[in-house]
């Protein structure tokens, strides 16, 4: 079996598509702009990359765009009354912290300092909270393009068994719960997990996301089952000369491909759903802050 592959690059590109009418719509009709603030604490590289891409990708779809690009030795008061700020301007309505912030600074206090109706990161203990418990939330971008690409693979979800592996707040936690919301039977597995092999080939789904390069193996995998993969890691690559690298996800694709009925490449797969659901979470924040219909198909 040869596993069809689940293009992340062109879905994302239809998702930013349908939150770009959206936003026209928006306008013509309520005279409203959504607003997304992205606030970059220091000059990590990466984090630079990533914010230039969300802010290029912002005013594509018709978004005000707000940056905040403050020195690595800010303040902790600082940041937090710049987030006061954000919070009390009615033209922003999605903010959005760049993680990591500098070691001085407490991650949780920060994230939580944000309003939850703005929080379009999804990581406010609130929106945690509602996520959990079936209620109306900001939902976490990654797991949010997860579900939409295997809604659309795979239509209704209700009674498959799915297995993610990985467990953090960030993508294993609030992608379980998503899971659940649709009806799957769903185990979290992780490191402590014994013959986590045997629990994997039972799922009809398996998202990876667990931090380890290819630990997830064609043996791992049921045949025909839905894979998606959110690893994205650097490895040595000698094939390319001497001190080059490559990226990988945390599954070894080649052999997975081999028994999988889908999977998402890496890179290519979930890592561009990443933003557009940035953005269709901003646009779901800029309606409710209007008291508007919901975007159909851009939330959980």
């Amino acid at each position: 079996m040869t596993a069809q592959i689940i293009d992340g690059k062109a879905f994302a590109a239809t998702v930013r598509g349908q939150v770009a009418e959206q936003v026209a719509r928006l306008k013509s009709d309520h005279g409203i702009t959504p607003g997304l603030a992205v606030v970059l604490v220091g000059e990590d590289p990466a984090s630079q990359v990533y914010v230039r891409s969300k802010g290029k990708q912002t005013v594509e779809v018709g978004m005000n765009s707000y940056e905040h690009k403050l020195d690595a030795d800010t303040s902790e008061a600082d940041l937090l009354a710049l987030i006061d700020q954000l919070n009390a301007d009615p033209a922003v309505h999605g903010i959005l912290v760049q993680l990591p912030l500098p070691g001085h600074l407490d991650e949780a206090l920060v994230i939580n300092a944000i309003d939850p109706a703005k929080d379009v990161d999804g990581f406010h203990i609130s929106n945690v909270g509602l996520l959990a418990t079936g209620q109306k939330s900001m939902v976490p971008c990654t797991p949010l393009g997860c579900l939409m690409m295997l809604r659309d693979h795979l239509g209704g979800l209700s009674g498959l068994n799915a297995v993610v592996v990985g467990r953090s707040n960030i993508v294993g936690k609030p992608m379980a719960q998503l899971l659940l919301r649709d009806s799957c039977t769903v185990t979290v597995a992780h490191s402590r997990t014994k013959d986590i092999q045997e629990v994997t080939r039972r799922a009809d789904i398996v998202v990876a996301a667990v931090g380890r390069p290819e630990m997830v193996t064609g043996d791992w995998i049921k045949p025909g089952a839905t894979v998606i993969d959110v690893g994205i890691n650097r490895i040595d690559a000698p094939e390319k000369g001497e001190g080059k690298t490559r990226l990988v996800g945390d599954c070894h694709f080649d052999s997975c491909a081999e028994v999988a009925g889908a999977i998402t490449p890496v890179p290519g797969g979930v890592g561009p759903m990443t933003i557009a659901c940035l953005l269709a979470n901003t646009l779901t924040a800029c309606c409710r802050a209007n008291a508007l219909a919901e975007p159909e198909g851009l939330t959980a």
